[in-house]
């Protein structure tokens, strides 16, 4: 598939939550080769959205979401681990379980490195602080390999210069990339394009060069 290929269209539609309307007369497309910041207050939508994408190409996505949803008492290895699953059989995985495989330990290991996890490749999740935990998640992601990444602000709970740092890797391992961020300077530096949501529908949709911070701070402004 070319870049500019579409991946996911809306047309005037309505998506929601628990039987709630929560984005109105939507029309947005996303394709091969984005890289899309979605904006927005809280409760705008973003996550409504990002929930959707998933479950139309569940195959093709790598899923970050807000909250870690990490198992507290495994390593981070095998929290990463995780990621690959549902890619081999009950044996395989019960043997990394157990005993972690040479193959799955150095993929993991040059991930976790990348993360700046290599010295808590070891320690099991509850005694990660926030930031490393939300690192582990993300290498969650990360290990999926696939070619779409979509995360719900998958960098928040980092100091800026980390968030850059893995902002710049997401992007470089996925050919699309769709991320619900609320630092304009992010968006704008590390996303080709931005979305964003106000009240439940889309004010603003252009190429990042075409804005300024400014511009996009006016998302945030109450009506």
């Amino acid at each position: 598939m070319e870049n500019g290929a579409s991946l996911f269209q809306f047309h005037q539609d309505t998506l929601g939550y628990a039987g709630t309307p929560v984005l109105r007369e939507l029309s947005l497309e996303v394709r091969r080769g984005d890289k899309i910041a979605l904006l927005g207050e809280s409760g705008a939508g973003k996550s409504t959205l990002l929930r959707r994408l998933r479950e139309l190409r569940p195959n093709d996505v790598a899923w970050c979401p807000q909250q870690p949803g990490l198992v507290p008492m495994l390593s981070a290895f095998h929290n990463i681990y995780m990621g690959r699953l549902s890619r081999y059989p009950f044996w395989y995985n019960l043997a990394n379980l157990v005993r972690p495989l040479a193959r799955p330990r150095a993929e993991i290991r040059e991930l976790a490195a990348s993360l700046g996890l290599g010295g808590q490749l070891w320690t099991a999740a509850e005694q990660l602080s926030g930031g490393q935990q939300s690192r582990v998640s993300l290498g969650r992601a990360l290990y999926q390999q696939k070619p779409i990444f979509i995360g719900d602000e998958p960098v928040s709970a980092l100091d800026e210069r980390q968030a850059d740092e893995l902002l710049r890797l997401v992007c470089q391992r996925h050919h699309t990339v769709v991320l619900a961020l609320h630092n304009v300077e992010q968006a704008l530096t590390h996303c080709s394009r931005v979305v964003g949501l106000r009240q439940g529908r889309v004010m603003l949709d252009a190429a990042s060069c075409e804005l300024t911070p400014d511009q996009l701070r006016t998302l945030y402004r109450s009506a």
